[in-house]
């Protein structure tokens, strides 16, 4: 029962203290994104980096794959889980704004970034400015081609802000140079697939081209490649992002897959920074423009020297946070093993003292009553009479009670115990010598014994020597081998393990 009772503890105490190694987050901040591409990759990885500088941030990220109904049903589910802080790139201007006026009534803050909504329920918007983007990349292009010439433009998304945005600041610039005609206005949705697909359907003469307009890179390089398989003329092409890293927009415009582009910064650690100080109390401003810079083959090279060492030193930090993470881990585990340790070590402890108590009190009750008594007597249960002789219950016989004769032992025993301790050091005493003592034959003297005391003569004669062995131990004047041989045994030995057998301690505790 006590191992049961340690064992239910112990796993009781292992499930408290690993529970309380897993700390509640501070902050759980969810993220809504309206896609999943390069850009938002990014960006969510500079969101990541900058949380491992704060401790007890937690971030949930979504991608609706330029879902709009997924996105709200998304937002819905962001503010379900317990979100404190919600970031959100809408897909379309209007489409998601319930979603974020719900999560705004609910008193969660909400940071609109990159994309506008059309709702004013949002507690802070971050952007860059893609009206002027797109004006100034008119221009560039209007610079490029000598004030004439004809363009096809790959638009964004429809309906979505940046689209809106960059084709209006676009056509307001070039508004200025009369030589240059838009003549192909290309539907895309952001992605190389879907504007690679959509020039590849128009039925104009590509050759007539002399300059593609992307929305984002990856509907300039989508469309570069629908001129590369239909064999046209390949004429400019130029994007807005210019990411760093493989691939990205500052790369293509180094390695002239790309003839411009405009950097529209992620921003994703300045982003995470501002909804902590929402968060926390801060001041904070309510409209934020990031600020940017057209990227040409002039520059190229060396903003892509800068950025590979931004992403060089972030691989680097990515890595020491990893380290850093597994460092912590091992602390964890160790602390966790450590506390058990300490809870098992007490337990220990706990159950020792416990042992010893319950022994030395097991030890006293067991001494007093050897002490006091010699002779472990046990009365034998009193015979049932057949049920003839039992007296007629109509009939109940009253005899007197005698107190002092029910108290008193038979003259028997009692003769038979003097004769025993007279002789308890004789190691040579046999029953058949105390029956001789007793004027009894061996089994005379072993049926009156058994029938009053309940055992046998040996067993009494060995429960005696052992009770007076005791005593002698107790009162500590003697050693273990003397009283040994003082209460009839040959050995010592012998006496330590009949000892143990009858008290289940050994001598030696007595001494």
């Amino acid at each position: 029962m006590m191992r049961n009772s340690f064992i239910s503890i112990l796993m009781f105490m292992v499930i408290l203290f690993m529970g309380c190694e897993q700390a509640e987050p501070k902050y759980i901040i969810g993220v809504s994104q309206c896609s999943e591409d390069i850009w938002r990759d990014w960006q969510n990885a500079e969101m990541r980096m900058e949380a491992n500088f704060h401790e007890g941030v937690e971030l949930r990220f979504t991608a609706a794959h330029d879902d709009s109904e997924l996105q709200s049903n998304q937002i819905d589910s962001l503010v379900e889980s317990g979100i404190n802080l919600l970031i959100v790139a809408p897909n379309q201007l209007s489409t998601v704004s319930p979603a974020i006026d719900r999560a705004y009534d609910k008193g969660i803050p909400v940071i609109v970034f990159e994309r506008k909504t059309d709702s004013r329920k949002y507690s802070a918007f971050v952007s860059a400015d893609n009206y002027e983007m797109g004006h100034l990349m008119g221009e560039y292009i209007a610079t490029q081609l000598g004030g004439k010439g004809q363009i096809m433009e790959v638009k964004g998304l429809k309906g979505s802000s940046p689209a809106e945005e960059r084709y209006n600041g676009f056509h307001v610039a070039l508004a200025a140079f009369p030589g240059i005609k838009v003549v192909a206005e290309i539907q895309g949705d952001w992605t190389e697939p879907t504007a690679y697909q959509a020039v590849m359907n128009w039925k104009g003469d590509m050759n007539s081209i002399d300059l593609v307009f992307g929305h984002n890179d990856r509907s300039a390089i989508g469309a570069r490649k629908a001129f590369e398989e239909r064999g046209a003329k390949l004429p400019m092409f130029c994007g807005i992002d210019a990411l760093p890293g493989p691939d990205g927009g500052i790369q293509q415009v180094r390695d002239s897959l790309l003839d411009a582009s405009y950097i529209y910064p992620t921003r994703g650690d300045q982003l995470l920074q501002l909804a902590l100080d929402i968060l926390d109390g801060k001041e904070y401003p309510r409209e934020t423009l990031l600020t940017s810079a057209l990227v040409t083959r002039d520059n190229a090279t060396v903003l892509l020297l800068e950025s590979d060492e931004v992403v060089r030193q972030a691989h680097n930090l990515n890595k020491l946070q990893k380290k850093a993470a597994s460092y912590l881990e091992q602390l964890s585990t160790q602390r966790t093993i450590s506390l058990l340790a300490l809870v098992l070590l007490a337990l220990l402890v706990l159950i020792l003292v416990l042992f010893i108590l319950y022994h030395r009190s097991r030890v006293s009750a067991q001494r007093e009553r050897i002490v006091n008594n010699l002779w472990n007597m046990k009365a034998p249960a009193e015979p049932v009479r057949p049920a003839d002789q039992q007296p007629a219950a109509a009939q109940p016989v009253v005899q007197p009670v005698d107190e002092a004769a029910e108290s008193a032992e038979p003259l028997f025993i009692v003769r038979f115990k003097d004769v025993v301790e007279a002789r308890l050091s004789d190691s040579d005493l046999t029953v058949d010598d105390l029956a001789a003592a007793m004027n009894l034959s061996r089994v005379q003297l072993y049926r009156k014994v058994k029938a009053i005391s309940g055992s046998s003569p040996v067993e009494l004669l060995r429960s005696a020597r052992l009770n007076r062995g005791y005593q002698l131990l107790v009162k500590g004047d003697k050693t273990i081998a003397e009283v040994a041989y003082e209460v009839g045994f040959t050995a010592p030995s012998y006496f330590t393990k009949c000892f143990k057998d009858e008290f289940g301690i050994s001598p030696s505790d007595l001494s």
